[in-house]
């Protein structure tokens, strides 16, 4: 039986869509472990050994290789035995091509639940001092127990640039290609240890949680919300661009559109927030989507909807406008709320439909400041 694991960190509350998703996806691992918002799989050997393995659920926050985990009060003695696993499993010489060092603690509410959103916090950012304090007695440690140059690894095995021996930086955004060693503060006294490599936008982020820097007048969390989608879709918006969001009100996504130079229209029939009112590049259509003309959407790049309805809704709403034959939208970004989990499943089957408008690229992921939604972005379009 295969001795490799692989931890995934997800939003409380959908453990079991992970689940699912992952054995739909990946029917040859088997589900370990769970506490809420953190699951482990054994997963085959090949697998772990795969330098080209990419996890692709879109309810993993992020993923790594796991290497155990220890339990204690001892602060010292759990920095030691995140040190051990690596110790003892890889030589110096391969240890030295991590490039960083990610230290988070798991959520424990769901983002925005009791003022609480996700990132780093000041326990993991002291812990992870401790562990780079550790590091330099530890490391000497590494090179007189790899002195056997036929010492192998899965890690060595999957190659890698030339190893690197400046200090390893501390929960800052990794670079695709990236080694990284995480530690997952799951509870105070208990942390699981792992890597990964950087090989996607959200895997580079310190436990899959942007930085996303909010004005002290914002206006709601969808401002957020908004942030990290235009960071993991990496949409190519420029200062001018003409975006419309529909179900914009009270306006927070149309704020964070704003504020990265966008011309934003917000069409919504509730109010918008006077903030937004008195800028001069947002114009507020107070109207439902299907009321208004079809040839408005014409002068548009972008196209976002973040409404409170079904995704049936969504869908069909923006359906209505991007296929229309004079209607040149580049790019969606949509939420899709999901009233029931379950709803998780027919992923598929919208990213189908989204496709058939003529977006090529279509990916979906429940982002790190969404609730009970994901965030859906289609690109390339060629009809």
């Amino acid at each position: 039986m295969s001795s490799h694991f692989l931890f995934v960190v997800c939003q409380v509350g959908s453990e079991a869509t992970v689940k699912n998703e992952v054995a739909r996806k990946h029917p040859s691992f088997r589900f370990s472990f769970s506490r809420r918002g953190f699951l482990t799989f054994r997963i085959p050997d090949e697998v772990a050994r795969d330098r080209k393995f990419e996890l692709n659920c879109a309810f993993a926050r992020t993923w790594g290789f796991s290497l155990g985990k220890a339990v204690g009060t001892d602060g010292q003695q759990l920095v030691r035995d995140f040190w051990k696993p690596f110790a003892e499993r890889y030589p110096a010489d391969v240890l030295a091509q991590f490039k960083h060092l990610h230290v988070w603690q798991r959520d424990r509410f769901v983002p925005g639940d009791s003022d609480v959103e996700p990132g780093i916090t000041p326990l993991a950012e002291g812990i992870g001092e401790l562990i780079l304090d550790d590091r330099t007695s530890s490391a000497s440690g590494w090179a007189s127990a790899h002195r056997d140059s036929s010492t192998t690894s899965d890690l060595h095995e999957l190659g890698g640039p030339t190893p690197s021996r400046s200090p390893l930086p501390l929960n800052e955004v990794a670079q695709v290609g990236d080694r990284v060693l995480d530690c997952v503060i799951v509870e105070p006294n208990e942390w699981w240890f792992g890597w990964h490599r950087a090989c996607s936008v959200e895997t580079c982020w310190p436990g899959g949680v942007p930085g996303v820097d909010a004005p002290d007048n914002m206006i709601s969390r969808a401002y957020l919300k908004m942030g990290e989608s235009l960071l993991w879709s990496e949409l190519p918006i420029q200062p001018g661009d003409r975006f419309v969001e529909i179900g914009s009100s009270p306006g927070g996504s149309c704020q964070a559109l704003l504020d990265r130079g966008c011309l934003v229209t917000g069409i919504d029939p509730a109010e918008m927030d006077p903030l937004l009112l008195a800028n001069p590049n947002f114009t507020h259509l107070r109207s439902r989507a299907k009321r208004v003309e079809r040839n408005d959407f014409q002068s548009f790049r972008w196209l976002a909807m973040d409404a409170n309805v079904a995704p049936k809704y969504t869908l069909d709403t923006v359906e209505a406008i991007v296929t229309q034959p004079n209607v040149r939208i580049e790019g969606l970004l949509l939420t899709l709320k999901l009233t029931d989990l379950a709803l998780a499943a027919e992923l598929p089957l919208f990213h189908k439909r989204i496709r058939s408008w003529g977006y090529r690229r279509v990916r979906a992921r429940q982002l790190a400041f969404n609730r009970q939604e994901v965030c859906v972005v289609a690109t390339e379009r060629t009809m």
